[in-house]
């Protein structure tokens, strides 16, 4: 037994909204506002976003994680609204807040007035947004909205950012936290997600970890639904280790419970500070499994690929392990900063490598810089191999500095923003991380004109 359960509980790091309502309210073009980019689909016929989907959003000093909800029919039978219900009705669930979308134009309709009971039976405290109001002279339709006995309606604008949202969201954030500062954050359990496509061990090497069966282990594929943490203990120090749905194919993955399975474990790589990408030491790296991958990158997070199953491999000598990376460098390039562990979840074969890389990666993934070493080491990487010109212009950096942790990112100060080509990029990248490190954790560059605000 390598770990003691201390507890187990359902952990969230930011405040969740919800945004629920019926179809074609323009609760997607609320949340693109928000996140201030165009992430969700919208378009004007109803039901388009079937899939809850997360952003993390800041309004003023307050940051918190919106959930953009497919449109609610509770009386459509059909298996498409169905599901899309189901999805809206976890979103509720998983909310600490709900902003419930209706249209100021159709006026008050019978699928709010259901949406609207359902709501009030809920717990959650619920914000009534009435979009549409595109004018000051149309504030008077949301009075119809106080029907639905929600509360004082907001008129807002989602397509053009008007009205009452700057006071809808003041509303919903009153009592929200300002984010604490980095040093808490990183002196918290270190939390770890086990990730992979399906079958690949996940759940075995979990419950080899907590030293029981905490999770279900079967040869089926997608046995595990749904996220579960653990909180766990190794060598006095604390770990909550997050167990995930296996991440199928896309094109493979089932409408309904194995889609929200994927989607939670996707959002449980989110909320991770490191996760472990498991593969099938039988299958070697696949296509999937770099799919994964790129998943975590993309979120920030820090990574390690354990590969499991190393029982399995046969005629194992002193340079297997050697060919297996060299294997995996060819397959994932894009993985050469990330640390690769071999065990096996059956044998228990260094599975405790599993808490001592996380924690080294962590404190790569919060590594702080110091201002006048980094510029030393930026301005070195300038002076062996400058940048190319371009129409007869070259790119110059004046300064760089760490901007945040988890991940480490960094702005550049530079002359013109577009002289920064990605090469060059990666290029300034790699040397940073000859100079710190920083394995197992992606590194963010961006580029700030001189004198101007961040591009």
């Amino acid at each position: 037994i390598f770990s003691e359960i201390l507890k187990e509980k359902t952990m969230s790091k930011k405040p969740i909204v919800a945004i629920i309502g019926r179809p074609n309210v323009g609760k997607s073009t609320f949340v693109n506002r928000l996140a201030g980019a165009r992430h969700s689909i919208v378009d004007d016929a109803p039901g388009v976003t079937r899939d809850r989907k997360y952003f993390d959003v800041q309004w003023l000093d307050k940051v918190f994680t919106v959930i953009d909800t497919g449109g609610i029919v509770p009386s459509d039978e059909e298996d498409i609204p169905v599901n899309i219900f189901a999805q809206a009705k976890i979103a509720c669930e998983e909310a600490d807040k709900i902003i419930f979308m209706t249209d100021g134009k159709d006026g008050v309709t019978p699928i709010d007035e259901d949406i609207a009971n359902i709501l009030r039976r809920s717990d959650k405290p619920i914000y009534l947004a009435v979009n549409k109001i595109d004018s000051i002279d149309r504030n008077a339709y949301a009075a119809e909205f106080y029907s639905l006995s929600l509360g004082e309606p907001y008129p807002i604008s989602a397509l053009h950012g008007s009205g009452g949202v700057g006071d809808l969201l003041d509303a919903v954030t009153a009592d929200f936290e300002t984010p604490a500062e980095e040093e808490d954050v990183e002196n918290r359990p270190i939390r770890i997600a086990i990730v992979g496509k399906p079958n690949a061990g996940k759940s075995s090497i979990v419950n080899a970890l907590l030293g029981k069966d905490r999770c279900i282990v079967s040869d089926v594929s997608g046995t595990t639904r749904d996220t579960i943490d653990s909180v766990v203990r190794y060598e006095k120090e604390d770990f909550i280790l997050v167990d995930t749905a296996g991440i199928r194919k896309k094109a493979k993955v089932d409408w309904g419970v194995e889609k929200f399975a994927v989607t939670r474990a996707i959002k449980a790589i989110r909320d991770c500070d490191v996760a472990i990408l498991v593969i099938d030491a039988t299958d070697g790296m696949t296509d999937q499994d770099k799919k994964i991958a790129s998943i975590v990158i993309e979120a920030g997070k820090g990574m390690i690929v354990a590969i499991n199953k190393w029982d399995l491999v046969e005629n194992k000598q002193s340079s297997t392990i050697n060919k297996f990376e060299k294997e995996i460098e060819q397959d994932a390039p894009f993985l050469h900063y990330v640390p690769k562990i071999f065990i096996s979840a059956v044998t228990k074969q260094r599975l405790v490598s599993i808490y001592k890389e996380a924690k080294k990666v962590w404190e790569q993934c919060t590594k702080r810089v110091s201002t006048s070493v980094l510029n030393k080491v930026i301005a070195d990487a300038y002076a062996m191999v400058p940048p190319d010109t371009v129409k007869n212009k070259r790119l110059k950096i004046y300064y760089t500095t760490q901007v945040k942790v988890a991940p480490p990112s960094f702005a550049l100060f530079v002359n013109k923003e577009d002289l920064l080509k990605d090469s060059y990029k990666r290029y300034i990248e790699n040397r940073m991380r000859e100079a710190f490190g920083f394995f197992g954790t992606p590194i963010r560059l961006s580029v700030r004109e001189k004198g101007d605000k961040e591009k």
